[in-house]
């Protein structure tokens, strides 16, 4: 800790250093995301934290924030509130400065660049975070780490563009995740368009696997078991008969909008009354929990190699989603689920674009609280080797 202290009290002091941004503001939101986006994408290469240093002036001189728990809180939230995508590696912590104390925003270099904040790419060239060029976004495409790319970065080797619905890409998704400026000035190919957003692996000369998926004319032809099988049965277990057999399956945007539909007919909301003048209502499953178990099972799901869909299975007292694919990366059973690592995160990143997700690593924690508003039993899951089961119980 004192080597960290002095490192700290030095980037402050430092007035001409491109990788410390310094404020003495603690609400001015855009400017610290901006920094943020900026560190993380590291634009000059130097594979170096970038820190924000929140009560600290422009002379480097400390301002005397008081630094509390939901002032760490707040910078902490900016890592998953949807905003900067994909989710910036990043570390908050109060650190003593000069006498005084102040709040620390490490950022580390992503290894999946270009990330945006609202739509647009922020690089920091030097003392300020600068908009960047359709050039400069392309060299940060360029120096993705390969060996680190999660499956749904990799190339689709088998696929072209034709396999693309590319009017699902230009005039559906393209507007959500690039801002109106960055679009109006945009004379670069449906390439490097796609390639931008991590659609398109450039040296490959292939679409991503999240691109055949996203907006693929046929997802099937080449992952079999990317679609989610809905079965509904008269009884309590497998062995009653079955009344409802679905199937859900196209593009991501067409199964994600089936599986909002499904959650909302399995809701079955209805009035209740609570006093002798009001009623409320409550749902035999709440609409919002089964939304963010339904986008859930999409986004983490194991498509590498895997022929099984995802399967929801509508009993009379509860229903079951199973999902192939358990806890990934390091992630431990003792971590799950306040903890969340993303298999698949261009995915995760694109539900959100889409309206699908508001905040990352968020949905178990809503689809619990919802419950609870609801007064329906908690959620329960099983975590195997290679599924992870979802239980959400009937409300009595």
């Amino acid at each position: 800790m004192p080597d960290e202290q002095a490192d700290i009290e030095a980037l402050g002091r430092d007035l001409e250093s491109p990788g410390v941004e310094r404020t003495t503001s603690v609400n001015d939101t855009d400017k610290f995301c901006k920094a943020i986006c900026a560190f993380a994408n590291d634009m000059p290469g130097s594979g170096r934290p970038g820190y924000l240093l929140v009560g600290v002036d422009e002379r480097g001189e400390p301002s005397r924030v008081e630094v509390t728990e939901k002032l760490l809180a707040q910078f902490q939230g900016y890592r998953t509130n949807g905003n900067i995508q994909p989710v910036p590696d990043l570390r908050v912590y109060r650190a003593p400065y000069r006498g005084s104390e102040i709040v620390v925003v490490e950022v580390r270099p992503s290894d999946m660049p270009p990330v945006r904040f609202k739509q647009t790419v922020w690089i920091r060239t030097g003392p300020a975070a600068d908009r960047a060029t359709p050039e400069q976004e392309r060299r940060l495409e360029e120096r993705r780490i390969d060996r680190a790319m999660t499956w749904d970065m990799r190339a689709c080797r088998e696929a072209t563009l034709d396999d693309l619905a590319l009017d699902l890409f230009t005039l559906n998704y393209l507007p959500k995740a690039v801002s109106p400026d960055v679009l109006l000035e945009n004379s670069r190919s449906i390439e490097d368009q796609l390639g931008s957003l991590r659609l398109y692996h450039r040296k490959l000369g292939a679409p991503t696997n999240a691109a055949v998926l996203l907006f693929g004319t046929s997802p099937l032809d080449f992952f079999p078991g990317a679609y989610v099988q809905v079965v509904q049965y008269d009884g309590v277990d497998q062995a009653a008969p079955a009344i409802r057999d679905l199937r859900l399956a196209g593009d991501l945007l067409t199964v994600m909008r089936g599986l909002d539909a499904l959650a909302r007919e399995a809701a079955m909301a209805r009035p209740v009354r609570s006093t002798e003048l009001r009623e409320s209502v409550v749902s035999a499953y709440p609409e919002v929990a089964l939304h963010e178990l339904f986008i859930n099972a999409v986004i983490h799901r194991n498509y590498d190699g895997s022929t099984t869909p995802i399967h929801v299975n509508h009993f009379t007292d509860r229903i079951e989603i199973l999902n192939p694919g358990s806890l990934y990366g390091d992630l431990t059973r003792e971590d799950f689920p306040r903890v969340t690592a993303y298999r698949n995160p261009v995915l995760a990143e694109a539900a959100r674009t889409l309206g699908f997700a508001n905040r990352f690593g968020r949905g178990i924690a809503v689809a619990q609280s919802d419950l609870q508003k609801n007064q329906s039993p908690p959620l329960d899951w099983q975590l195997g080797p290679n599924h992870m089961l979802m239980i959400v119980r009937r409300r009595p």
